[in-house]
């Protein structure tokens, strides 16, 4: 009980300091005149401050710090120390716009840390393929592989209100609760302060008016990074199947946890690779734009996308002793159809570009006087 206590008050301090910060970077925000101007990838039609991700930080770092009190966890400096490094690289591009190539190597390095000094990578592959124990320079590439996916799925998700948040709610839930009952307390702090830290930008994010925000990369960069750890440690905390409620498959349970974002980045960059695109161009093909295009507002289209996730992820839990290539089949089938069914009603409806075979094969883009219009109601 106390244990629990513990991780409550963790959540409760990292909300509260999250609530009270966000409202302060707004007026510095509106005073700076530091607003996400509307482009081809955003979905909001009008000038929003944005730096939310330093709230999501400052309340996590304080959070979690405190909450470790009477634990030891001596690689909690070298996390923190990664994440510090996301964090400036996230602000510094919300501010002057970074590279690609500079934010990849910047990943790289916090990768680096995560996997040296806090002896934080994947070492076996659960029998994967048939493969169980991997070598140091395999776990060190596919780790930090990993990392770097994770990170940049979460930044493309961020694309309309209270989506990115929302999910790594959903997540940091569903990580920090089996930490919790599996005894790995040290991680449910940290899942829960990201849950707290997160659910106080949410508010903001979604229903704020006077202070409306959005995280930029500051904070989807940060929280990519936090969800990339947790796991990992949920794959090797999970090597050891004698453990109380220990799960099977986890390869595959951890790949269908993070479905949705990983599925939308390599969607999203098939698209732009039949299109002759680069990966990096920003566009409106994510699977939260055919939602509005089919004219959900963006809380509806939030909404819509973390509950059918939520019975996704239930489900995945329910078959994980199915076996993993089974179960993954099952992810990737079920997956893709869900997300082509925005794809079908468009076309049915006939709000495809007749000129544009790419997009009448894969997901069709209705005309841009109608997105800016449907955009424009839905805020």
């Amino acid at each position: 009980m106390p244990d629990l206590i513990q991780i409550i008050i963790c959540f409760l301090v990292a909300l509260s300091i999250s609530l009270y910060c966000v409202p302060i970077i707004v007026r510095v925000d509106n005073a700076l005149k530091l607003f996400d101007k509307p482009n081809e990838r955003s979905s909001s039609q009008k000038a929003i401050p944005t730096l939310g991700g330093i709230a999501i930080f400052f309340s996590f770092v304080f959070a979690s710090t405190i909450g470790m009190f009477g634990y030891d966890m001596p690689e909690l400096i070298f996390i923190l120390a990664a994440t510090l490094l996301i964090f400036f690289i996230g602000l510094k591009d919300d501010l002057v716009n970074l590279s690609p190539n500079k934010k990849l190597l910047a990943e790289i390095i916090a990768a680096m840390i995560i996997i040296f000094p806090a002896q934080t990578r994947f070492t076996d592959l659960h029998g994967l393929f048939g493969i169980s124990q991997i070598g140091v320079i395999p776990s060190v590439l596919l780790t930090a592989f990993v990392i770097v996916v994770i990170i940049n799925s979460f930044n493309l998700t961020d694309g309309i209100d209270g989506l990115a948040s929302s999910l790594t709610m959903m997540i940091g839930s569903i990580l920090g609760t089996w930490f919790f009952i599996s005894s790995h307390l040290e991680y449910a702090i940290l899942s829960f302060s990201l849950v707290g830290a997160t659910a106080g930008f949410f508010y903001y994010n979604v229903f704020g008016k006077r202070n409306k925000i959005f995280m930029g990369d500051t904070g989807s960069l940060v929280i990519g990074a936090i969800i990339a750890i947790l796991i990992i440690r949920f794959n090797e905390f999970n090597i050891d199947q004698t453990q109380p409620f220990a799960v099977q498959s986890v390869p595959a349970i951890s790949f269908g946890i993070l479905a949705y974002p990983l599925l939308d980045v390599v969607r999203v960059i098939l698209i732009r690779v039949l299109q002759r695109k680069s990966p990096f161009a920003a566009d409106k093909n994510h699977l939260h734009h055919r939602l509005l295009t089919l004219g959900f507002s963006h809380n509806k289209s939030t909404f819509t996308i973390v509950g059918i996730n939520i019975l996704f992820i239930l489900a995945i839990f329910a078959l994980h002793e199915i076996g993993m290539l089974r179960l993954i089949f099952y992810i990737l089938f079920a997956g893709s159809f869900l997300f082509m069914i925005p794809a079908f009603i468009i076309r049915k409806r006939n709000l495809i570009k007749k000129d544009d075979p790419v997009q009448r094969l894969l997901v069709p883009r209705i005309t841009a006087e109608k997105i800016i219009a449907r955009d424009n109601q839905s805020r």
